[in-house]
């Protein structure tokens, strides 16, 4: 039994498109003369394991459930979440994958169900036709928009076709601060003192026109400042580099200076003339874009560790990685920080030597996670010393790493920070548009940051 979609379309809502579109899928149909009125996929809430609510303690963490948010849809959505603002009626439009968009006004935000990934025209309709349906039942008619700074995000585009239409006023919000701001506004905070927003995903647009991911951001409601970042390499093929991992390891190698020696196991993934291609992307940075991306990180460790070289699905072989961690290593691969950048350079040359001297994976993977966590904490530090903060919030969908959520938050405690954690909405992009309508609103009524 399944939904009734194919693989990355909205789910299929009348009987006569579903004998035709789902023909090859199903074997049997089960019909209804009770018409579905909205597309609704199912939640996901990934129960935290005991390890994880060991270190997430109520009293430091505003952690009031053992649950973590993946994707907040059916029975969840479209119940409000509270803004310490008054907002007048506005539209935020979200991201491109797993997205959601929320409609705010007065103190309420109401943040959608699970849209899904816009990269298709059907996924598109369904988005529409939610807003539609969201504007109607909650009586909003927007008087401004929100969007993602993504010039070619499908979710953007409607943003700015729509407020040309409408006359409306257009805000744009960065990747990351939404990330921030959504966390905060789940977790109570007024926006009166700034936090320290960590946020670590795959992909975001960052100002200056690179693809983000590997954040340290002094951030509020008002604005922010990006204080400390991961350390840029290019993305050989773009988006190709995100499937075929093999090739974010190569970018990485030639980044800390290690040959591509045929004992790497991404450089025996690599035809020899697709290894000479991406030499030459590198190189020339041709179809190469800059990344600053954890999630990129995290791919391109598991190549070289020899999890797995491309993927099917996105993360898979972050997940496979984290999956093979040794709970009962204690060492820890070291990151290097010069000014405000992060430097993985130290971790490759680390991992390629684990790996040559026939390390476990398992061990690997523990070094590498236990690295991350400890360049958080001291990064945290680093930032205290720097601007006299003190709370933490994590946000971004590599948090969805229980391991290194459980590392990192234990040692951010134990250094006497106060942490938030997605509890109401997923770290995932899927909760980025309220972190959007939250800065949208403080735009609006011209907040001043106190960054």
């Amino acid at each position: 039994m399944t939904s009734g979609n194919l693989s990355e379309e909205p789910i299929v809502t009348d009987n006569a498109e579903a004998r035709e579109r789902l023909a090859n899928l199903a074997d049997f149909f089960l019909l209804h003369d009770r018409d579905i009125h909205t597309r609704c996929d199912d939640s996901v809430i990934r129960v935290l394991s005991p390890l994880v609510r060991s270190s997430l303690k109520t009293d430091d963490c505003s952690l009031n459930t053992v649950y973590y948010p993946i994707r907040r849809s059916r029975g969840y959505a479209p119940s409000s979440l509270a803004l310490p603002f008054d907002a007048p009626p506005l539209l935020a439009t979200g991201a491109e994958l797993k997205n959601t968009f929320c409609l705010a006004r007065d103190r309420y935000a109401f943040l959608s169900h699970h849209i899904g990934d816009m990269e298709n025209y059907e996924t598109l309709r369904s988005f529409e036709d939610g807003i539609a349906h969201f504007e109607r039942l909650f009586r909003v008619q927007p008087q401004a928009i929100a969007y993602d700074l993504h010039p070619n995000y499908l979710a953007t585009r409607y943003a700015l076709e729509r407020a040309q239409r409408e006359r409306l006023p257009a805000i744009g919000v960065q990747h990351h601060h939404a990330h921030i701001a959504a966390s905060m506004i789940e977790n109570g905070l007024r926006g009166e003192h700034p936090v320290i927003g960590v946020a670590f995903d795959g992909t975001g647009y960052g100002d200056d026109g690179a693809i983000w991911g590997g954040e340290f951001l002094m951030a509020d409601y008002a604005g922010y400042r990006r204080a400390y970042h991961l350390d840029y390499v290019p993305l050989p093929g773009g988006d190709k580099a995100v499937r075929e991992p093999w090739r974010v390891a190569l970018a990485w190698l030639a980044h800390a200076g290690i040959a591509w020696a045929d004992d790497c196991a991404p450089v025996r993934a690599a035809s020899e003339q697709a290894r000479h291609i991406v030499s030459h992307q590198i190189a020339r940075r041709v179809n190469a874009p800059l990344s600053s991306s954890i999630g990129r990180l995290f791919d391109a460790i598991a190549a070289l560790a020899g999890v797995r070289q491309t993927v099917n699905y996105e993360a898979q072989a972050a997940i496979e990685f984290e999956a093979q961690v040794d709970p009962h290593e204690a060492a820890a691969y070291h990151f290097e920080i010069h000014d405000d950048v992060i430097d993985a350079a130290p971790v490759i040359h680390s991992v390629v030597a684990d790996v040559r001297a026939g390390q476990a994976i398992a061990t690997i993977a523990a070094r590498f996670h236990n690295g991350v966590a400890e360049m958080v904490a001291h990064t945290c530090a680093l930032s205290r010393e720097r601007f006299g903060l003190n709370a933490v919030a994590l946000s971004g969908g590599v948090w969805q790493n229980m391991t290194l959520l459980a590392r990192t938050v234990e040692l951010l405690q134990q250094d006497g920070f106060t942490v938030f954690v997605h509890r109401q909405v997923p770290a995932n992009d899927g909760g980025l548009a309220l972190g959007q309508a939250a800065i949208a609103v403080a735009k609006i009524l011209n907040l001043k940051s106190e960054i």
